[in-house]
């Protein structure tokens, strides 16, 4: 039986991304999955469905800030939220981030797995600022990307080639069915299967024949 391919489509803006992330990059090598890596536009997908910031929502944000703390903890991420982190996030566009993210994909893959952790760690960690391009060469070379090859990818966010397959990718994830991040599509019996959080990925393993072993699995097993 061949191996289920199971895309993540993921903003670095996203903390439950973040989760779903090393999760699922611990689970690769116990499941029989494909997994790979999807970097699209928070921003757009939530503009094209109408959805709104679940901090737009105030007894839901206060909600939110302890859910995260505990759910750091579980899935054993070093996400720290601060008292205002809604606000963090409110004042960050990911777009010029994400753009980056999808110019290193485009040149270079092997670093997108490093790159993008260390987006997260340096937003959701750091508290630092994303969205400047002179901080994106910071997170480059934090994440172990040769300084030409930062270069080339910080000349290439204003490009037409980037832009539009970060749009494209976007509109995947639309397709299938995406409201919000993390979006998990397993492509199993034939058919793309929706999974929405980081915590739907009990219920991916069960979906596709796989056992849940946690979020912090045994490297043993």
């Amino acid at each position: 039986m061949g191996r289920t391919v199971v895309e993540l489509f993921y903003d670095v803006i996203s903390p439950y991304s973040w989760l779903a992330f090393e999760a699922l990059c611990r689970y690769r090598h116990i499941w029989n999955i494909d997994l790979r890596f999807r970097p699209a536009f928070l921003g757009g997908i939530m503009q094209q469905t109408g959805n709104k910031p679940p901090a737009m929502l105030p007894k839901r944000g206060e909600y939110l800030l302890k859910d995260m703390k505990r759910m750091a903890k579980y899935y054993q991420v070093p996400l720290r939220m601060s008292a205002d982190a809604f606000q963090h996030i409110m004042g960050t566009s990911s777009l010029t981030a994400m753009r980056f993210i999808t110019a290193v994909d485009m040149t270079n893959p092997q670093y997108l797995e490093p790159l993008s952790r260390e987006f997260w760690m340096q937003f959701w960690s750091q508290h630092e600022d994303i969205s400047q391009p002179e901080n994106l060469l910071t997170v480059a070379r934090q994440a172990g990307l040769p300084a030409e090859l930062s270069q080339k990818a910080l000349e290439m966010i204003s490009s037409a080639t980037v832009k539009d397959r970060l749009k494209e990718t976007t509109a995947e994830a639309l397709k299938y069915g995406a409201f919000g991040m993390p979006a998990v599509v397993a492509h199993y019996d034939g058919e793309p299967h929706l999974f929405f959080g980081s915590d739907r990925l009990e219920l991916l393993g069960n979906f596709i024949g796989e056992k849940w072993l946690g979020p912090v699995p045994s490297p043993k097993l």
